[in-house]
């Protein structure tokens, strides 16, 4: 039976929902972010002069999205295309066949409280906040919840998502699932924001982190059930104890007064993309943390302040209020704390003893993810993006190859890797006339978005490259050093993925409201649209397909938005044949060499959704709609094998004028529940390959 909530807290029917972010996901996901001045005020652009001309406000995609909501009725999971089919959408399903791997009939947009997918298809709830992960832990009860009781479970609003193979059990998977933020008053009933209990504060921090699940795998359906208690379940939370690792460990500006050796931080903090390395482990991005902290606004140090001021930090008492049962949220006692998290870190799924580290030569910023690539020669490279308004894309190449084998040997070697190497930061240079972009996203006249681009070097080791500062600066201020070598201003660039079948990287470009406004940075070739409110998909193709390379092409695969909008592109595909695709934020891979995109903020007024696209030959630029998440959600995490499809449905229900009393999705458990992040596991309904 799943938990049920009092009568009081049925769904409500709401008038109205916009597109894009509600505000409640803002406020507790990245600290209002969008509300506060742009952080970069640095004057880095390099494509030249543009037109300063905004982009007219577009309404909805023709034929529009259904404006009502489907509430009440069973909050289940299921929902086919056909169900989920509304007026004018029918253009997006008239592709045939199409190449391996898109296969299906494309879900249409909609408003339903449900993951809807293609007929022939069946979504499964793998495990959702809550649920048991170590021995132990008991039962979800939203009602009587503990932090200790937490600790032992799923955590909330779960994003990066992996699902590797088991190493002992051809039966069994490992699942691993980033934790990135939580919504304590949607969580925790009798919540005052004002005046949060200690417990309160304490199920918040254990709610964070990742998690870490044995998986059973039945073979006929392709169902995966989490075992509880396996040797391999772990929880991170906001309060495990990490490594520091790396060129800037032990420096003065990493030590606290709980850490004079600048060598330990206690948990992470708002982890949302990932990556997996080609030795088994799993990296994790940790993004907007500036919002964990307290009193800025009265700081004294005025030099850590105005660096600070670099990373979004504002005003005096945080949202959550951590500071008033724990110190190191207070920057007046703790200055240097914040300096400990927008790392990367690193966790080994299959040794549950090996601490997990914070690699500082990766750079500090607000990493969505991390995409690692093997070079020839063996080095790996790393690609991130920083996901802010006006920041940039890096990435980082190892001084050390790895080594192949699964000796421990060669696993103690490859899990120094990425403690040692060349950081780089992105500058982006378009080959259109300055004059032929606009900012209305018009295609200049040779017909495509593209240009060059180089690799700046910051650090490595202990040599900076960078004038006036150190290797330690350029590590733990990095925003400040890219800044200062002249980065590109991009549109958030997200999550940054190479392709395993070609090598060719991909940038989820997710938005910028703010692109050529006031003084703000204006449309460039890389980022056509003033006021994006949609993205773009960036692919990059290095030099001699070499990822140590310090040069590379570019050119935009998607402009994304309204197929009937002129201001919209899709690899040069049929406008009339696509999907309605809007603000990109993770991509992965399917086994075919197709490009798959979650979404985050969908401003036409649908449920964001997964996208399938292909890259090659005469069906370059298809775009397919594979699935919706229900209402209020977000698609995170996606992972895109043979025969499954898994996304992490983040913040269901989570629409302003949200609360615990007033839960605004009943998915997953149905009427009279609260809403609960969840994984969902897609397959065919004969476990057979997906889009073939």
């Amino acid at each position: 039976m799943q938990p049920q909530i009092p009568e009081r807290r049925r769904l409500q029917v709401f008038p109205s929902v916009h597109g894009g972010r509600s505000a409640l996901t803002c406020k507790y996901r990245c600290g209002d972010a969008c509300s506060h001045d742009v952080p970069n005020t640095s004057d880095n652009e390099y494509l030249g002069d543009v037109i300063a001309k905004a982009l007219s406000r577009r309404g909805l995609f023709k034929g529009g999205v259904a404006a009502g909501l489907v509430v009440g009725a069973t909050g289940a999971l299921a929902g086919s295309a056909a169900a989920a089919e509304t007026d004018g959408a029918s253009s997006a399903t008239r592709w045939g066949r199409g190449p391996k791997g898109l296969d299906f009939d494309a879900v249409a947009p909609n408003r339903a409280d449900a993951v809807s997918v293609p007929d022939g298809y069946e979504p499964q709830v793998v495990i959702r906040w809550g649920d048991p992960v170590l021995e132990g832990a008991p039962e979800f009860d939203p009602e009587n919840q503990t932090p200790e009781s937490q600790a032992g479970q799923f955590g909330y609003n779960n994003d990066y998502t992996a699902l590797l193979d088991h190493p002992d059990d051809r039966r069994k998977k490992v699942l691993v699932c980033n934790h990135e933020y939580t919504t304590e008053s949607s969580m925790l009933p009798d919540y005052d924001e004002a005046a949060p209990t200690e417990d309160q504060i304490r199920i918040g921090l254990a709610a964070h982190g990742l998690s870490v699940v044995t998986v059973e795998e039945d073979r006929r359906t392709g169902a995966l059930t989490p075992v509880v208690g396996d040797g391999l379940n772990r929880r991170i939370t906001a309060e495990t104890p990490f490594v520091i690792s790396g060129p800037a460990a032990g420096s003065d500006l990493l030590k606290t007064t709980a850490d004079a050796e600048g060598a330990t931080a206690l948990g992470t903090l708002n982890n949302c993309a990932g990556g997996t390395t080609p030795w088994g482990t799993i990296l994790s991005g940790e993004e907007n943390f500036n919002q964990y902290f307290a009193n800025f606004a009265t700081m004294t140090d005025a030099d850590q302040k105005a660096k600070l001021a670099r990373y979004g930090f504002s005003g005096g008492a945080s949202a959550r209020k951590w500071e008033q049962y724990d110190p190191r949220f207070d920057l007046e006692q703790e200055p240097n704390e914040p300096n400990r998290f927008g790392w990367i870190v690193e966790l080994d799924p299959y040794d549950p003893e090996w601490a997990p580290r914070k690699r500082t030569a990766l750079g500090r910023f607000k990493h969505e993810g991390a995409g690692p690539r093997l070079a020839r020669d063996g080095r790996v490279v790393v690609y991130m993006g920083d996901d802010e308004r006006f920041d940039y894309m890096y990435k980082f190449v190892s001084k050390e190859k790895m080594k192949s084998g699964s000796s421990r040997r060669a696993r103690e070697h490859n899990r120094k890797l990425l403690d040692e190497g060349t950081l780089y930061v992105a500058r982006f240079t378009g080959d259109s006339p300055a004059a032929e972009i606009d900012g209305t996203g018009a295609l200049p006249s040779d017909g495509r978005f593209d240009g060059s681009g180089e690799w700046i070097k910051l650090a490595s080791g202990t040599t900076s490259y960078v004038d006036g500062f150190s290797a330690e600066e350029v590590y733990v201020w990095t925003r400040q050093a890219a800044d200062k070598v002249g980065a590109t201003k991009m549109d958030r660039p997200e999550d940054v993925e190479p392709s395993p079948k070609t090598g060719k990287v991909y940038v989820a470009l997710t938005n910028n409201t703010n692109r050529g406004t006031g003084s703000n940075a204006k449309a460039d070739e890389a980022n056509p649209r003033n006021a994006n409110k949609h993205g773009q998909i960036l692919e990059l193709t290095e030099r001699r397909d070499d990822p140590t390379s310090l040069t590379f092409g570019w050119n935009l695969l998607l402009v994304c938005g309204d197929p009937a909008a002129a201001d919209t592109y899709f690899g040069g595909f049929p406008k009339d044949q696509v999907s309605p695709i809007s603000c990109p934020d993770n991509v992965a891979f399917d086994p075919y060499g197709n490009l798959w995109i979650s979404t985050d903020g969908n401003a036409l007024g649908s449920n964001d959704g997964l996208f399938a696209v292909a890259l090659e030959g005469r069906h370059r630029g298809l775009t397919k709609q594979f699935l919706t998440v229900p209402i209020g959600a977000e698609t995170c995490g996606p992972v895109v094998q043979e025969k499954h499809i898994l996304v992490a449905a983040q913040h269901p229900g989570e629409l302003s004028g949200a609360s615990y009393d007033n839960p605004l999705s009943q998915w997953p458990d149905g009427p009279g529940s609260i809403p609960r992040p969840s994984v969902v596991n897609v397959t065919t309904d004969r476990f057979g390959s997906i889009g073939c």
